[in-house]
């Protein structure tokens, strides 16, 4: 078992993507993160690509607008699923940086697509390729869908975490 979470270890932890292979949600933390179990092991997964508004941490710390959608719209979509993940190495936290997908269909773009998540303004991964994810932003943005409903009271998730220190 620890050599298997050595090797998976390894292969993400390079900026390349690698096909991680099937595992099995077991939990999903907010929009863009979960935990899943696969090959002998527990990984905790975000989302490459995407960022989702914050959700209710501490009972003092409001969430943010469309938060607890986008977790629920994850959930639906992964939750008790077997899913694929496609590896871009590791994050903060010691996540697994990945693109997930349930039944074909690109769990990351979804959200996007959906006005649940906006494309995440850091640096991306070298071999993750944003342009899908902008479009799909660009087009959710204009017909207002999800946390683009709200216009010009819209923040975004970078902004509202500075905020809510």
């Amino acid at each position: 078992m620890l050599k298997k979470l050595i090797l998976i270890t390894v292969f993400l932890s390079f900026a390349l993507p690698v096909n991680a292979g099937q595992f099995k949600v077991t939990r999903v933390y907010d929009g863009d993160t979960f935990k899943a179990v696969g090959h002998d092991i527990e990984i905790k997964v975000r989302l490459v690509g995407v960022d989702t508004p914050e959700t209710k941490k501490r009972k003092h710390k409001p969430g943010q607008p469309f938060g607890q959608k986008a977790k629920k719209f994850l959930s639906r979509m992964v939750l008790n699923k077997q899913v694929f993940i496609k590896g871009y190495g590791t994050g903060p936290y010691n996540r697994i940086l990945a693109v997930v997908y349930v039944d074909r269909k690109n769990v990351n773009l979804e959200l996007i697509k959906a006005g649940l998540a906006e494309v995440y303004q850091g640096k991306p991964p070298r071999g993750f390729d944003l342009s899908p994810y902008l479009t799909a932003e660009a087009q959710a943005k204009s017909q207002k869908r999800g946390m683009w409903s709200q216009g010009g009271k819209y923040i975004s998730p970078k902004d509202w975490r500075k905020l809510h220190k």
